[in-house]
């Protein structure tokens, strides 16, 4: 079967907390992370099904849920997934923010490698810890850990834990067994433990390929904590649904505590019938758009290249998140996001968003139709070659 993503969808006056948050006529906004495609057809058909029973009380998760992400993560990423090790909540934010309270104490520091999620420093600085950027290096028109600055921050007593971002937003990288595995065992051999963020997991581009964190070998993974969700790939986040695989069992125990304490141990029916379905069902669909997004960033990157050279975009390995060097703009990124709204109704995020690393850099959302992606290239173009 073939999926349609190139038909625009308006999502205005749906609560889109995208399309929403401002309603001033001919904005494009591409900021927020989610996309502006239906989800796969299997599962708008589960969640029909699911409401068509007309009742929607406490939620048990059964074994069936389970199975679906167990079975998933073996068929596409070869890693095999104790189901008894999967704690599962109501989105990756609020597991990130349960496990540093669960394994930290005020003022402990938790490392992160910026540009990193913005959401990592908002869950440290909620649990009173201190955030310790450690910057990626930009090279070759992509970026690369620091290890030496990795291993300095990490040698630190009070560092605790190191949020890794696998596969990277806003850098679009997707780290290579070589690049976790160093990682680990600096960390390991420091007694920071790895918390990794793999959301974007399914998004990745051939030839590079997605390697869970904790299907490495070594003593690193196995202390590892990861956390997935089916909401980025297959635009569900507001159902809020995720998992935490935690293998060690005392430190699994303690972030259930967390999570109970944080009251987000309970989910809702439809993000469970979702995961399910998407898991079971929904991999051509997810196929398909994996096409279409990377066939998105080589029209950007064309795009760029005969109009705009003076900005050049990160190599886009996994998400559908592309970064662009707006430093030849001598101008802060926030005043960039500013002036873009108010000069061409055109929404992205200041790279400052993601830390000082980010600063003249801006994120754009290409996770949506050519043609509204063409636009807002057009838009952006007219505006910046009045300041090159």
């Amino acid at each position: 079967m073939t999926y349609d993503f190139d038909t625009p969808v308006d999502r205005r006056g749906s609560g889109s907390y995208k399309w929403d948050s401002d309603r001033s006529p001919g904005l494009l906004p591409l900021w927020v992370a989610d996309m502006d495609f239906r989800t796969a057809p299997a599962i708008t058909e589960a969640l029909a099904a699911r409401v068509a029973h007309g009742i929607f009380g406490y939620t048990l998760v059964g074994d069936e849920y389970y199975k679906a992400v167990t079975d998933w993560f073996s068929r596409r990423h070869n890693w095999e997934i104790d189901p008894r090790k999967i704690i599962y909540t109501s989105g990756v934010v609020p597991a990130i923010s349960a496990i540093i309270k669960a394994l930290t104490r005020p003022g402990d520091k938790v490392l992160v490698q910026t540009p990193v999620y913005n959401c990592f420093f908002s869950s440290i600085r909620n649990n009173g810890c201190q955030a310790v950027e450690c910057p990626l290096i930009p090279c070759d028109g992509t970026y690369r850990m620091d290890f030496d600055a990795l291993a300095t921050a990490a040698a630190d007593p009070g560092a605790r834990l190191l949020l890794l971002c696998n596969p990277h937003n806003p850098a679009g990288r997707a780290w290579t067994a070589e690049e976790l595995t160093t990682l680990g065992e600096i960390c390991h051999a420091n007694g920071v433990r790895v918390v990794s963020d793999e959301i974007h997991c399914e998004l990745v581009f051939a030839p590079a390929r997605h390697i869970p964190f904790a299907s490495l070998p070594g003593e690193a993974s196995d202390e590892a904590i990861v956390c997935i969700s089916p909401s980025k790939a297959f635009n569900i986040a507001g159902l809020q649904i995720a998992n935490i695989v935690c293998p060690d069992p005392e430190v699994r125990a303690a972030v259930d505590r967390a999570i109970n304490d944080n009251e987000v141990c309970d989910v809702n029916p439809f993000g469970v019938a979702a995961t399910v379905a998407a898991y079971n069902h929904g991999e051509e669909w997810l196929a398909q758009l994996i096409d279409y997004i990377h066939a998105n960033y080589e029209f950007m990157a064309d795009y760029c290249r005969r109009h705009l050279p003076e900005l050049p975009l990160a190599r886009l390995e996994a998400t559908y998140l592309v970064w662009m060097d707006c430093r030849r703009l001598a101008m802060t990124s926030e005043s960039i996001e500013q002036q873009l709204l108010s000069d061409s109704a055109l929404w992205l995020n200041a790279g400052t968003m993601y830390g000082a690393a980010g600063e003249g850099y801006m994120r754009w959302n290409i996770a949506t139709q050519r043609s509204v992606l063409a636009e807002a290239l057009e838009r952006f173009r007219k505006w910046a070659r009045q300041r090159l």
